[in-house]
């Protein structure tokens, strides 16, 4: 994924994954329209593996691609 299409999200509720997921943390997505048709989103989470959870624990941001280009180099 490249800083152009890179999608973030901040977690609101982590209910069930205390070790994978914080709350209010930034969190980078990859798409997926099977998922999205679901009400699903694959997050990429502290594990730094991606995994499919309910969209409603997390709020889209939109940010610049300057933010999006370092949230990602600091994620490698």
């Amino acid at each position: 994924m490249n800083k152009e299409t890179a999608q973030f999200v901040v977690c609101l509720n982590n209910e069930g994954y205390l070790a994978s997921l914080e709350i209010g943390k930034l969190y980078r997505t990859i798409p997926d329209e099977e998922a999205e048709k679901i009400g699903g989103l694959r997050v990429v989470d502290e594990d730094g593996e991606d995994y499919l959870y309910d969209a409603e624990m997390f709020c889209p941001l939109q940010v610049p691609p300057i933010v999006a280009q370092t949230l990602i180099s600091i994620g490698k």
